[in-house]
């Protein structure tokens, strides 16, 4: 096989670099997005230090909301990559499920906290600017919006652990190429 076409495979096994860079950060920002929710409890109610988390929360929240649809785009430009060997079709409806499942959760709780705080009537921060408000001033519909967003935040850990554990599965015990397609 000459250096060439080495290299050609090479790039076919793994998803586009933009795809695998997009992937990790959307991981980073995921994280930094629960850790600020989680680490508010840490301060007490109406400290400057739980008002900062919760803002870093919402503007993080949103920046998820922005890079996913980069992330979609590039996934329709990009080709993905075969599995080798290929999994059952069961495992393959139920990782386009997963997949799924994560794209409604990184595109639904962004808008569900937007629209939480435009219902409360406050301003929705975002790094220096001040979006505009997706829906009136309604108390009780925040109230229920935000009991969605907490119940479907709690789902998250699980969505996200499962995948992860899903890629370390397909990595160390079927010993496929699943989790090396998406390495940087």
């Amino acid at each position: 096989m000459s250096e060439s076409n080495s290299l050609n495979t090479a790039r076919t096994a793994r998803y586009h670099q933009l795809s695998i860079r997009l992937h990790w950060l959307m991981l980073i920002l995921l994280i930094a997005v629960y850790a600020t929710i989680e680490l508010r409890e840490f301060f007490p109610k109406g400290s400057d230090p739980r008002k900062a988390m919760k803002m870093w929360h919402f503007m993080l929240g949103l920046s998820v909301l922005g890079f996913v649809f980069v992330r979609i785009l590039a996934r329709i430009r990009s080709t993905t990559p075969a599995i080798v060997p290929t999994p059952p079709a069961w495992q393959e409806k139920l990782a386009k499920l997963m997949h799924f499942a994560l794209y409604a959760l990184m595109i639904g709780m962004p808008l569900a906290g937007w629209m939480i705080l435009s219902a409360e009537g406050q301003s929705i921060p975002f790094f220096g600017l001040e979006l505009p408000a997706l829906i009136g001033t309604d108390k009780a519909l925040a109230e229920q919006i935000e009991e969605i967003h907490v119940t479907i935040g709690k789902c998250g850990y699980f969505l996200i652990g499962f995948h992860a554990l899903a890629g370390l599965y397909h990595h160390y015990i079927v010993k496929d190429n699943t989790l090396k397609r998406m390495l940087p």
